[in-house]
């Protein structure tokens, strides 16, 4: 039964936490709720992930991720160091491709002054020639025998002619080569199976690697 002495207008408070210490007055329900929940804080549950991305489990060890990402970044500025903050490689690069160029042009120098070298010779020689060919003529004949002034004389000179890289070539039974020899005739002999020289009837002078005069021949042919 009720208690006819109670009075209906004042509130039914049966929490007391939602008495305000200060005021005494009925704290609201938004007011209680705001500051229940500013103290309250939810355990996360097992297995569930956190808000730094953990998994389920022991959290990884910071210092691996610092180190890890310290490295990536460390091995980009080592990267651009060397493309654009040292240019010892590039500096390099140019120094051996300058190098390489002055020894290939060094070389094609020392080249062209051998072929020069040999040209102004020749011209000098190649005058020569005809007096070297009577020298040849007068050895046939016998006149270059024995320690005579003219024997002496044609040692002298055909000695001189080598020391600047004249040699002499074309010698009966030799191979006959297109290359070298001028063939001014053919004979046909059962004595020999290719093509060889005969006679010499003018000799063939190198100088050095190059051809300076064929050496013309007369050729005997298989029959």
């Amino acid at each position: 039964m009720a208690d006819e002495n109670q009075n209906h207008d004042e509130p039914i408070i049966r929490d007391k936490r939602r008495i305000d210490p200060e005021t005494g007055q009925v704290r609201k329900p938004d007011a209680d709720a705001g500051a229940e929940g500013a103290g309250e804080q939810s355990a996360p549950e097992a297995g569930s992930t956190d808000a730094a991305g953990t998994a389920e489990g022991a959290a990884p060890d910071v210092s691996d991720v610092l180190d890890e990402e310290a490295l990536t970044v460390d091995d980009i500025l080592n990267a651009a160091q060397a493309e654009v903050d040292d240019p010892s490689a590039e500096h390099l690069a140019d120094l051996k491709r300058v190098t390489a160029e002055y020894a290939n042009y060094r070389k094609r120098t020392e080249a062209n002054r051998e072929v020069e070298r040999e040209r102004a010779i020749g011209a000098a020689v190649a005058v020569l020639l005809p007096v070297l060919d009577d020298l040849d003529r007068a050895e046939k004949h016998g006149d270059l025998e024995g320690d005579t002034p003219f024997a002496t004389i044609a040692a002298k000179l055909r000695a001189s002619v080598e020391k600047l890289g004249l040699t002499p070539f074309g010698e009966v039974g030799e191979a006959f080569d297109p290359q070298r020899h001028e063939a001014i005739f053919q004979q046909h002999s059962d004595e020999v199976e290719v093509d060889t020289v005969a006679d010499v009837v003018e000799t063939g002078y190198l100088l050095g690697s190059t051809l300076l005069r064929a050496a013309k021949v007369v050729v005997k042919t298989p029959a």
